[in-house]
């Protein structure tokens, strides 16, 4: 009885929505139902607002582009900067302003954080991980971390990890493919290639997850879909809409609870082990990251398996969803690709760090690709006090205030005329005998990896990562989508960036003489 009309207590604010806000979206629905959209390009402007549901048809009409329908009125707007009216009267800020994004993620860092919205969308999922912690928590778990990426010996962990899955796993299948003459899914390949790699860097765990021959790992199905949908969380009308759903364990919300528990139980399960054998080796063996926590003497289980849980989804989809876009552009830029293969057949037949670190004009490459399809393209704080942004955007307390990464690499502003070319050269500066410098770019105007205290621990693992992977692939084979010409795939994110409907490609042997 008590469960009964506790639910009915969660409900009420939900049907008060329902009489309030549907009969508002089923006018404006049926004015807009018969007007066909006109072309974007001369009409774009800041969408309306209208009381109660803010600008939310205009987002909803937009459907699956809502990143590149955003990131152009970003583009349009004076300062780079706009106010989205959110339903019930919520607003949240849309910048491309570099000095903005140095206001926020250094000048008042303090003022703006991940916030109560953000960390009660993803607790379910991420409990009190570093990505979904602000204040002692984060700071602690930053500390924390900070001390153990810091290290030569994770390096060459993270470095022989991605070696053995290239070579053994990762090749293999696409040399087999190769002589098959297959269509492959290159962008799911390179999440599950990825998804290996992190957990063994994590956990110390091999999930098999690339491997054909072996079924799909209950741990990364259920981690797949315990992120798709947290992340829809944010799009929904109102937080209600899913807290209700949650309360009532129906949809997908009743999914999303089934695979959390997969997730955190399966996580426990190697903590406990490692704890187990660390009480009797007195120190472990492993170097992989849950390792590291435990044996520097933090043995809590919520703390390590939230911390460890954050971290694999932080090296799981940025990677790949970077390597897939490169790709693609490879593909569309023949003379990139030259470039690259001339400056990966003067490396070492199996480059090791040292030399892959070396690698210029690739690592420019990257920047670049990653520049016009960043793996997070969009990171959103929320001001804990009333405040003013450098262009003279008033911020109230609780507004969200949203860094649109994808905006920033297509602002004129910043790159030039020549925005839209995929053009490693403007990382780049010709030093004696012709080599060249990599020359980076000021990161609140480059957030890709974020910047200020946030700034990405792992992001030199990450080049690392990549520069491998990239490396191996192109010494042997060529990577040819199967898409029609003319067809650009499309843009959409979840937590993070990928290509929708996946990446189907052929793979053709390189030939030795070139």
């Amino acid at each position: 009885m008590t469960e009964i009309l506790l639910n009915l207590q969660l409900l009420a604010p939900f049907f008060l929505f329902l009489f309030l806000i549907l009969p508002l979206l089923f006018f404006f629905s049926s004015t807009f139902k018969n007007k066909r959209p006109l072309p974007t390009t001369n009409v774009l402007t800041i969408p309306k607002s209208y009381p109660l549901i803010g600008s939310y048809l205009a987002l909803k009409r937009i459907g699956n582009r809502r990143i590149q329908w955003l990131s152009d009125i970003v583009q349009i707007s004076p300062a780079a900067t706009f106010t989205f009216h959110r339903p019930l009267g919520g607003l949240q800020v849309f910048t491309g302003n570099p000095a903005t994004v140095e206001h926020i993620l250094k000048t008042r860092f303090s003022n703006y954080r991940k916030g109560y919205s953000f960390i009660t969308t993803l607790s379910d999922f991420l409990g009190t991980g570093i990505f979904n912690a602000d204040g002692n928590t984060w700071k602690f778990q930053r500390q924390v971390a900070s001390h153990e990426f810091n290290t030569k010996s994770i390096r060459k962990f993270v470095e022989d990890v991605v070696d053995a899955e290239l070579s053994d796993r990762l090749l293999p299948i696409m040399a087999s493919a190769a002589q098959q003459d297959q269509t492959l899914d290159f962008q799911d390949i390179l999440q599950r290639f990825a998804f290996d790699n992190i957990c063994k860097i994590a956990f110390g765990f091999d999930a098999e997850y690339l491997t054909p021959s072996v079924e799909r790992s209950k741990f990364a199905v259920a981690y797949e879909e315990a992120t798709e949908i947290s992340s829809k969380r944010f799009r929904e009308l109102s937080p209600l809409v899913w807290k209700v759903k949650r309360a009532l364990n129906r949809g997908s919300e009743k999914r999303l609870r089934m695979a959390v528990r997969v997730v955190h139980e399966f996580a426990k399960n190697i903590v406990r082990e490692k704890k187990k054998e660390l009480k009797e080796k007195e120190v472990l063996e492993s170097v992989d990251m849950l390792s590291r926590f435990l044996s520097s003497g933090h043995s809590d289980e919520d703390f390590v398996t939230d911390i460890v849980i954050s971290f694999i989804l932080a090296g799981k989809d940025t990677t790949s969803a970077a390597l897939t876009w490169f790709f693609w552009l490879l593909s569309k830029n023949p003379r990139v690709e030259k470039e690259i293969v001339k400056e990966i057949m003067e490396k070492s037949e199996a480059p090791v760090y040292d030399e892959v670190k070396h690698m210029v004009y690739t690592h420019a490459a990257l920047c670049e690709s990653m520049r016009l399809y960043p793996p997070v393209p969009m990171d959103t704080k929320e001001a804990a006090d009333n405040d003013v942004l450098p262009d003279g955007t008033v911020v109230k307390k609780g507004t969200l205030v949203t860094y649109h990464v994808y905006a920033m690499g297509r602002l004129e502003s910043i790159w030039g005329e020549d925005w839209a070319e995929f053009k490693p050269e403007r990382w780049l500066q010709k030093v004696e005998s012709e080599k060249w410098k990599f020359v980076g770019k000021d990161s609140f105007t480059y957030p890709v990896f974020q910047a200020g205290p946030r700034v990405c621990l792992g992001k030199e693992m990450a080049f690392m990562q990549m520069q491998s992977v990239v490396a191996g692939i192109l010494r042997r084979f060529t990577v040819v989508p199967t898409v029609a010409e003319g067809v650009e795939p499309n843009f959409i994110s979840f937590l993070t960036s990928q290509m929708e409907g996946g990446f189907p490609v052929k793979i053709i042997e390189r030939e030795t003489s070139n």
